[in-house]
């Protein structure tokens, strides 16, 4: 790979009792320490969090929805008031999905032909459209230093005849997508479709391949199928791509999903878990799931988990936590979705440190003890 591409990636270490490996990823707005976990932004904002509160609990690179910043503020308007970052005041990376997993959940109100897809918006019944160049064109406006193509999120389960016509749509429009990009600074990742099927997901790794990206993602996972089968399309398809480039796991997930993932050699993920769970009252921890809201946190002095460091639990009661939830009180959302994040990041980092070590095996297994020891594998 060139050094001047828009997205070096520097292999650090490798695992010998895995794929799991530790990297440096190389942006046009700085340098992303692998394994690493995106927070999600969806509309601009983390849900909860100031962008200084994000670098305070260890966050790299967010990600950014191209459909919903599409239908509202408009991406024009991100473009005119000086792109996203200027917009949200975050200076590190961002990354944007393409839409295609927003059109894929709006079921029946989108149609999927050749030239891309027709949507009524969710916010007014408007009839809209994206397509793999418009799709680049939006995120080219936002500013994201890694874009990804256009594609279609297959669901599960489907027939095999769909799953194939899909995914070859989906790498002709990954083709469009890259011809559509105009901006040579801005990365562009590929995303590797084929359901679950072995031999789909490997010809679409390889047709990727074919066509040349500055990093290549899995997509069509967490749709609702089984943790054992997600792992083993992992590992149908991860070795298939290059050792010298970045690999990233869409929509994944569980702190075991990214421990596991991380063994069988991805790099970058996301998920709307950690916040989503923290608005709802749940909270990660070493020992499992926190469910604040039940009545036995009533009054407990106690920190969410002893083992935390962050501001969260150096400052603050589970019975104070549960009072401001089941009072409805903003500040739950924002404590519940600080300590999540924090929990996340710093598990990645904990990772990161086990493979610079050479000890990722034993933390793997410890954090696995850890999980059955709280009833949660």
């Amino acid at each position: 790979m060139s050094e001047t591409l828009p997205a070096r990636f520097e292999l650090l270490a490798t695992d010998p009792n895995s794929a799991a490996r530790r990297g440096r990823l190389h942006t046009r707005r700085g340098v992303i320490e692998t394994p690493i976990f995106m927070p999600v932004g969806t509309q601009g904002t983390v849900k909860g969090m100031l962008p200084e509160q994000l670098l305070d609990v260890g966050a790299q690179i967010i990600l950014a929805n191209t459909y919903h910043l599409f239908l509202r503020p408009g991406h024009e308007l991100v473009r005119t008031l000086g792109g996203l970052h200027r917009f949200m005041q975050w200076d590190g990376p961002i990354l944007t999905d393409s839409g295609g997993f927003q059109v894929f959940s709006l079921g029946a109100l989108r149609k999927i032909d050749e030239e891309g897809v027709r949507f009524q918006s969710h916010l007014d019944g408007s009839a809209q459209m994206l397509t793999p160049e418009s799709s680049i064109a939006i995120q080219e406006a936002l500013g994201a230093d890694i874009m990804m193509v256009f594609d279609e999120c297959i669901p599960y389960p489907a027939e095999r005849g769909y799953i194939a016509a899909s995914t070859a749509r989906s790498t002709r429009w990954a083709a469009r997508s890259k011809v559509a990009r105009h901006d040579p600074s801005a990365a562009l990742f590929g995303i590797v479709q084929g359901g679950m099927e072995e031999d789909l997901r490997r010809q679409s790794a390889e047709q990727l391949l074919e066509i040349g990206f500055d990093g290549y993602a899995l997509g069509g996972l967490s749709v609702g199928e089984e943790a054992e089968l997600m792992y083993q399309v992992m590992e149908w398809t991860l070795p298939v791509l290059p050792v010298q480039q970045a690999r990233y796991v869409m929509g994944v997930g569980t702190p075991e999903n990214l421990v596991e993932a991380v063994a069988r050699g991805a790099d970058l993920f996301d998920c709307v878990m950690p916040t989503r769970n923290a608005r709802n009252g749940v909270l990660f921890t070493s020992f499992g799931k926190v469910v604040i809201k039940q009545a036995r946190y009533r009054d407990d002095p106690g920190p969410i988990d002893p083992a935390c460091d962050c501001m969260v639990c150096r400052r603050y009661s589970r019975a104070y936590l549960r009072h401001l939830y089941q009072s409805n009180e903003i500040l739950a959302s924002v404590l519940n979705t600080w300590h999540n994040l924090y929990y996340y990041l710093q598990l990645m980092r904990r990772v990161r440190e086990a493979l610079d070590a050479g000890s990722f095996a034993a933390f793997r297994s410890e954090f696995h003890r850890q999980r059955v020891a709280a009833g949660e594998a």
